[in-house]
């Protein structure tokens, strides 16, 4: 077995660090951008004026800082070379964001809005796969160039992990003789509406309460009459961007159709897998990161006249979480390697357990490891002068929103005791 990173890979990196340090440290550090990143980041981030949202001066930083990546051939590079992209491979996706999570807090890597100078698309895929071709060419080219943006809409408040209970119902009605659909329910934290063009509503269209099969993903755009912001939900980690909404008398034709009819939650489900272990290996990196910063510390500290890094309370915690990186690191990669090898089709069936593994792992480690980083560092860690409450208050969502640790628990639960996978029927 082989488990050195490709150099081709290796040769990748060292290229991304160059354009880092030459083209992206300059712009975080020109015209007091830097607010953006320390002590002051969530006030400098937040508009709290305006419901909390996130502020332009923010969210247009961002946006010149992945116009340079994509100029230099950066931003797409997990995309299809047909549209612009490299064919990013998971594992070297795997491997970068890690890697840039493990540098710190930066304008290279922010993923308070999901925000990479190596961009994560997972509409792409959705619309390479499930689009029609005008759809492809409207959502996916137009994506890239900023003409469209598509939100999320699946959670529910009164249905977060199960979305088969889910109220939003649309039912057919055609409107000045053009055959579509009538869409009338509530969604809750769609990120990304105050900027998105379309909103990709999940609602059930046939059956029953509790079927799988029977919701139906359209494309509503926004704004449209009958879709509402109620109220933008702030959170534990600020900005928000997050609301939840209504929809009352929406309608939409045929066309705004995303996929096959009634086979919606199929298609929510069937990327989730590229999103999660992506986001494990930011998780990873960012836990890394804490441990680096927390063993540095403790060389320097020299309290009562010794090196703080000599006491064993200090060091067998931090040996602890280290071993716990290194272990995950291994599996992350590995799991994204098996990922690139087989059919997309086939991960559901044979490692979604993997990947569930590696996500709602290295979100709880990521928490651990910035408490413990707090800790490390006393007083001062406890501030917002160093990065770990950030990192503790953003990464503490994703025990939740990428699908909760529960929900991955009980995946694994169900490939280990033989309910679903390859073990499925060996128990009787």
């Amino acid at each position: 077995m082989d488990f050195t990173v490709p150099q081709e890979l290796e040769d990748y990196y060292a290229e991304l660090v160059k354009f880092i340090e030459t083209e992206i440290v300059p712009l975080e550090q020109a015209d007091d951008n830097i607010r953006f990143f320390d002590h002051r980041r969530e006030h400098a981030r937040t508009d709290w004026e305006k419901g909390g949202l996130p502020r332009h001066e923010w969210e247009d930083l961002l946006r010149q800082s992945r116009k340079l990546a994509d100029e230099a051939g950066h931003w797409r590079f997990s995309a299809p070379k047909k549209y612009g992209g490299k064919d990013g491979s998971n594992l070297w996706m795997a491997v970068i964001r890690d890697r840039f999570a493990a540098r710190g807090l930066g304008l290279h890597n922010d993923l308070q809005n999901e925000h990479s100078i190596v961009g994560n698309f997972p509409f792409v895929a959705m619309f390479e796969t499930f689009g029609t071709e005008e759809q492809k060419q409207e959502f996916i080219l137009g994506g890239f160039e900023g003409t469209r943006r598509v939100a999320f809409g699946l959670t529910e408040a009164n249905h977060g992990s199960d979305a088969t209970h889910m109220g939003t119902r649309a039912v057919r009605e055609t409107r000045d003789g053009v055959d579509g659909w009538r869409i009338d329910g509530e969604k809750m934290w769609i990120t990304g509406m105050h900027v998105a063009t379309h909103c990709a509503m999940f609602a059930r269209t046939s059956g029953k309460a509790g079927d799988a099969s029977g919701i139906t993903c359209f494309l509503v755009p926004n704004p449209t009459p009958g879709l509402e912001i109620e109220e933008w939900m702030w959170t534990f980690n600020m900005p928000t961007d997050h609301p939840r909404l209504s929809v009352n008398n929406v309608w939409v034709p045929d066309s705004a159709i995303l996929g096959v009819e009634g086979r919606g939650l199929a298609l929510a489900q069937s990327f989730v897998h590229q999103n999660r272990i992506r986001q494990a290996a930011s998780s990873l990196g960012a836990a890394s990161y804490c441990v680096e910063e927390s063993v540095r510390y403790a060389r320097e500290r020299k309290p009562f006249g010794e090196e703080l890094a000599k006491n064993q309370a200090i060091q067998f915690p931090l040996v602890e979480l280290a071993t716990q990186c290194e272990m995950l690191r291994l599996l992350i990669y590995k799991t994204a390697w098996e990922m690139d090898n087989m059919p997309h089709e086939m991960i559901e069936k044979t490692i979604s357990d993997k990947v569930s593994m590696c996500n709602y792992w290295a979100n709880r480690l990521v928490c651990q490891a910035a408490d413990r980083a707090m800790q490390v560092h006393g007083g001062i860690g406890y501030s917002r002068h160093k990065p770990f409450e950030h990192i503790y208050r953003h990464h503490r969502r994703y025990r939740i929103t990428e699908g909760a640790e529960e929900i991955q628990m009980r995946k694994v639960g169900a490939y280990l005791f033989g309910y679903l996978g390859p073990k499925r029927g060996v128990y009787g």
